[in-house]
């Protein structure tokens, strides 16, 4: 298997090579973590259980209009709990096509651009 594109500037190819034995262990362990599937209809429910907090990291970056990449993790560890969660947030705000990461002399700078 071959990966290949970028991750933020960085390109990146990698090659995965599993043998048939492999392949089939992989295989077993996804089976064995896949979700059931449920007929019928069920409540709407959200599909990641932290959107609410994901929604309240966008508003933070909105409101301000800029912020650099320290000062932005500082508030979003503050509005997470703990400092892992506050960079899981920031990764997924500079991936964000609503974000708009520049380099600045110190640190990143984020803009939001919205949609």
């Amino acid at each position: 298997m071959r990966i290949r594109g970028h991750i933020g500037d960085w390109p990146v190819d990698l090659t995965v090579e599993l043998d048939p034995a492999e392949w089939a262990q992989l295989g077993g362990h996804l089976a064995a973590v896949a979700p059931a599937v449920v007929t019928g209809a069920a409540p709407a429910v959200s599909a990641r259980p932290d959107d609410s907090l994901w929604q309240a990291a966008r508003e933070v970056l909105r409101k301000a209009g800029h912020l650099s990449g320290p000062q932005l993790l500082e508030q979003l560890e503050g509005l997470a709990g703990n400092t892992a969660s506050g960079k899981r947030l920031l990764v997924r705000l500079r991936h964000s096509a609503e974000v708009k990461v520049e380099s600045g002399a110190d640190a990143p700078e984020y803009h939001w651009v919205g949609l």
